[in-house]
């Protein structure tokens, strides 16, 4: 039995969202403030109950502002029109699929269809505003802003409270909590609202259908001398594992050395309490022969480990060290590695008890004060950690569903891609979350060029699936380059708006999230990804001007171009026309399933345009045509380049002497670095760059 799908509805940015579940490890990643944290508080506000309530703040910012209008038009809503919402509010809904082998005793109660072909049952948990509530709430709300006005009225300097000021005391005399099992409809494979059994009213428990635990992101680990967390937690390790009857044998001779230690002790007190036990007699507190006191040994085996256990680490053979001697992420790791032991205790439930038929545990950024190798040892083994589920000595075993939630590229590195959930937000503000898995039914007729993806991803970029923006580039060339050329565009971008007395309404290309990917002459096979994310992406490639025969040649001289990746991202234009293309023309967005001009594009493919007179073929070419005499005052330190005599010969041009000169493209962008003075002016920055990054700064 698993959880296969969430939906979740107005609460906080998740306004209609819907997340699929995995049988075992769903791995959920996006930027910040995407809704990861918003699924963990729901499900715990939802499935967890008796302890958390509802606020003002977790409706959803848009949900609030149509309840306003709604609550302050003059007309009341029909109540058959009211009642098509089923309910306005927060909403979350759990899709739950049963086998064949399931023990079907807890969700008898809640299924809808006795059909056997439907094996789906949906939960939902509510949190909504139902029709009287709404007449009531308008009625309510009416007088409040009556008797504001005459507070104004009586104290012209009183601020009228607003609509939301009344609510935030008062929401939860209106909206209500439901608990309902709904209808699925197998052929649309959708929920039906309108039907549903009242959970609450039916009295019917769902604790032992869904036992929801979490470890939070926010975790008590400090690496101080007075904090002993680990220690702690190994009296919460003994309590839970006592109460489940596991390791039964080892937990009775425990409690018999406690015994023979009572006994041992108690002899002992009768010296060490003595003078007390005298003095109270001479008070008059103690009849002889009648109730004598005495003071003896009560070890409770559970208080007994609760301050009393330490944590230490093993220096060598003879040496150990507290537990905070340790560096802050090893101990955040053994933290988390025992919280999960507890909390897989507390899934096994009591002896007496049976385990929920799910077991759903959300383990928020496991990268919180963890460093890079200890994400990596992490998510490593956390599959293994919790293959086995919920084992007890009685047979009475459950599976376990757990989720985890980064915005770690190292947990991402090391992860399976079918696991992954990428959590973006949408252009109406909402968030949407789409399967990483799915990304390979788009690439149907290239299953290589997915396998080559998902690769080199998860080895060496998976920083891209938390950036807001990205640079895909060709070579070392760029990738040495790029970071410097942004700073330069940044402090260029700051002396023009200071000469022209503007501000600037974009923040500096170095203070945004911008990944920069190398992706060599693969940028097509990247660009399903790109829209995938749906993230403002530059391209940076280079024209590749050939002549008649197909061989590399001067722009000046060329018929054509051998990039694969203009002809795909512009549908074969010719040399012509490539070059006639203003940035405008280089704005690209997916139109049914393929790329097309248009203003508004996420996507821009900048290459080598014409500049003084010149249009170069590759970004050494064009470099050097810009900054010839930058090159050729330095040429002599140049470790990239060879033929340094070329540069005095004024009858080459820049291509002949990219050509010739080079050496090593590497060495060449290094020189480029070493010798640039500390402003960055003493060059100048090819312009298709500098208009790409400019488009890409901004919003």
């Amino acid at each position: 039995m698993k959880i296969f799908k969430i939906k979740i509805e107005n609460y906080r940015l998740l306004k209609k969202f819907s997340i699929d579940l995995e049988d075992k490890l769903s791995l959920i990643i996006g930027k910040n403030n995407t809704g990861k944290t918003s699924i963990l508080t729901i499900l715990d506000k939802s499935l967890n109950f008796e302890k958390i309530r509802f606020s003002l703040d977790d409706f959803n910012v848009d949900f609030k502002k149509d309840l306003k209008t709604l609550i302050e038009t003059n007309e009341d809503t029909l109540e058959d029109d009211f009642n098509k919402y089923n309910g306005l509010g927060i909403k979350l809904k759990l899709f739950i699929k049963y086998g064949e082998g399931d023990n079907l005793t807890n969700i008898s109660r809640v299924m809808m269809d006795l059909d056997p072909t439907n094996n789906v049952i949906v939960l939902g948990f509510d949190y909504v505003l139902d029709y009287s509530h709404y007449i009531e709430l308008k009625r309510d709300y009416s007088a409040f802003k009556i008797n504001e006005e005459s507070k104004k009225a009586a104290e012209s300097k009183y601020e009228i409270k607003c609509f939301f000021d009344f609510l935030r005391e008062t929401h939860s005399s209106y909206f209500k909590i439901r608990r309902k099992t709904i209808e699925f409809d197998q052929h649309t494979k959708e929920e039906n609202e309108a039907n549903f059994i009242d959970l609450i009213k039916e009295k019917i428990n769902i604790k032992d259908i869904i036992n929801f635990k979490y470890i939070s992101a926010k975790r008590e680990v400090a690496n101080t001398d007075s904090d002993k967390t680990l220690s702690a937690q190994t009296s919460k390790i003994y309590e839970k594992t006592e109460i489940s009857d596991d390791q039964s044998e080892v937990i009775e001779v425990f409690k018999d050395r406690l015994t023979e230690a009572d006994a041992s002790l108690s002899n002992v007190y009768k010296t060490l309490f003595a003078n007390a036990i005298e003095k109270v007699r001479k008070f008059g507190g103690v009849k002889i022969n009648e109730s004598e006191i005495e003071i003896i040994s009560t070890l409770q085996h559970q208080k007994l480990l609760e301050g009393n256990t330490t944590v230490v680490y093993r220096h060598d053979v003879d040496s150990q060290l507290p537990e905070h001697y340790n560096g802050l992420g090893y101990m955040n790791l053994i933290s988390m590695i025992f919280e999960i032991e507890i909390l897989l205790q507390d899934f096994k439930k009591e002896k007496e008890s049976k385990p929920a038929d799910i077991n759903l545990l959300f383990i928020e950024e496991p990268e919180a004060h963890t460093h890079p190798q200890m994400q990596y040892v992490f998510i490593k083994n956390i599959k293994e950690l919790l293959r086995e589920g919920i084992k007890r000595t009685d047979g009475e075993n459950r599976e376990l569903q757990y989720i985890i939630s980064t915005h770690s590229s190292h947990i991402v590195a090391d992860s399976d891609f079918d696991d992954i959930k990428y959590l973006k937000k949408d252009d109406s503000d909402g968030v949407t979350a789409r399967n990483l898995k799915d990304l390979q039914k788009e690439y149907t007729t290239g299953k290589n060029q997915y396998q080559f993806l998902r690769q080199y991803l998860t080895i060496s970029r998976a920083e891209i699936f938390f950036a807001e923006k990205a640079v895909l580039i060709e070579g070392d060339t760029e990738r040495i380059l790029i970071p410097t050329i942004m700073k330069k565009v940044d402090i260029e971008e700051v002396t023009a708006h200071e000469t022209a007395g503007t501000t600037d309404p974009c923040l500096p290309l170095l203070s945004q999230n911008i990944s920069i990917i190398e992706v060599g002459a693969y940028s097509q096979i990247f660009e399903k990804f790109i829209d995938f994310l749906g993230i403002k992406s530059l391209v940076v490639t280079d024209l590749d001007t050939v002549d008649a025969d197909g061989v590399a040649c001067k722009v000046a001289d060329g018929v054509g171009y051998s990039n694969s990746a203009l002809n795909f991202f512009f549908g074969t234009p010719t040399l012509a026309a490539l070059r006639g293309f203003a940035i405008g023309d280089k704005q690209l967005s997916k139109v049914t399933g393929a790329w097309a001009r248009q203003a508004d594009g996420k996507v821009c493919v900048v290459y080598q345009v014409e500049e003084n007179g010149y249009n170069a073929r590759s970004f050494e070419d064009g470099f050097i045509h810009l900054n010839r005499a930058f090159v050729t005052t330095n040429k002599d330190s140049f470790q990239g380049l060879q033929n340094r005599a070329d540069f005095d010969d004024g009858a080459k041009d820049a291509y002949d002497l990219a050509g010739n000169c080079i050496k090593k493209k590497t060495h060449f962008a290094l020189d480029i670095l070493f010798h640039s003075n500390e402003n960055l002016d003493n060059w100048l920055i090819p312009s298709y760059i500098r208009e790409g990054l400019l488009w890409l700064k901004k919003d």
